[in-house]
Parts: structure tokens; sequence; C-alpha cells
């Protein structure tokens, strides 16, 4: 695969161009995976997403697999835990805020029958196709990621500001930011 054109933010590194050949873009429309993205997501907020990547089986790990039914019900015993694992990022407002986006998570899915749905509504169901360049000058937020940013917080979400949901929009394909030339551009 390496003579594939790839998008230019993931190539010299294996682990980003696994992901961004495996799962970047791609459409993810199961609550279970859209949920461990948005978490992914938050504690990414001020870092860079290799980071993140580095570390995601360690969050997987330490967040039960990112089972929102779970971790909607930690204990002020298990957020201590979580804030002493040197495998995470432990920023104790991000790891308070993942519990409480659990428990909002599943408000969402009883009102629309699946955080799918719902977040999905923003885009009429389907992947905006975008038309990107160079990813270097593709907009951090867009007017859809600033109405799904304003709607969460307003339910009271944390952590969920507009270019951090963008980057969750793009990492679950509701929004193809392939750029053009790229391989995956026409798959996804």
């Amino acid at each position: 695969m390496s003579d594939k054109k790839r998008c230019g933010w993931c190539v010299g590194d294996p682990l980003y161009e696994a992901y961004h050949d495996e799962e970047w873009g791609v459409p993810v429309y199961d609550d279970a995976t859209i949920f461990e993205f948005l978490v992914l997501e938050t504690f990414q907020a001020g870092l860079s997403w290799i980071t993140i990547l580095r570390k995601r089986e360690n969050f997987r790990k330490a967040f039960d697999n990112f089972n929102y039914t779970i971790i909607a019900n930690y204990s002020e015993e298990k957020i201590q835990e979580l804030l002493q694992n040197a495998g995470i990022i432990r920023n104790k407002l991000k790891v308070r805020s993942t519990v409480t986006n659990a428990q909002l998570f599943m408000e969402i899915q009883q009102e629309f029958g699946s955080f799918s749905k719902y977040i999905w509504g923003f885009v009429n169901g389907k992947p905006v196709k975008n038309s990107v360049i160079d990813y270097k000058k593709a907009p951090p937020t867009t007017h859809i990621s600033d109405a799904l940013s304003k709607d969460l917080k307003k339910r009271g979400f944390k952590f969920v500001g507009s270019t951090v949901v963008y980057a969750h929009m793009q990492a679950t394909g509701m929004i193809n930011d392939h750029e053009v030339d790229c391989f995956r551009y026409k798959e996804v």
C-alpha cells in the first residue's frame, strides 16, 4: 500500500497510516463506536491525534471497552483510579466529563432511538463529501459542526467545541475530508 497516495497528515507513521487507511472517514452508524470516538476526541482536545492513537488501547482497557452504560455509573473511586492511570491522559475535567457525557449519550438514545440517528440527522443521514486539496487548508469547523456542538453543549455535554465535533465528524465519516487525490477519497 505504500505506493498509494494518502492524505498528507498521516504519511510517515505506520500507526497513523493504518488508522487513515482503515478507519478515518468511514461512515460509522454504531452507537458503541460513535461513543468510542467521542471519548477519544474529547481527550484529544488540545493534543495531537497521534498521541491519542498511541494510547487508544490503554483508554479501551481503562474505560471498560468504551461501554457507555458502565461508564455512566462510574463511582468516585473509579474516577480516582483513572486519574492515577499513567496509560491515559489524566485530565480530571476530561475524565469526569466522560462520565457525564456517557449519561447524556444514553439520554439522547432514549429520545431519538439511538445516538446515531441523532448525530447523523445533522447531515441528513449521509456523509458530506468535501473537496479538500490540501489538508492544511481544510476548515477546522463548519456551520454543521457549530450547530452540533451548540446542541450537545445545550444538552450538557463537555469538551464538545466545534473543532472537537468537526474532528469527530471526520473520524466517523459524517464528513469526507480525505484529500481528493487520496486513494481513500472515493472509497469512503
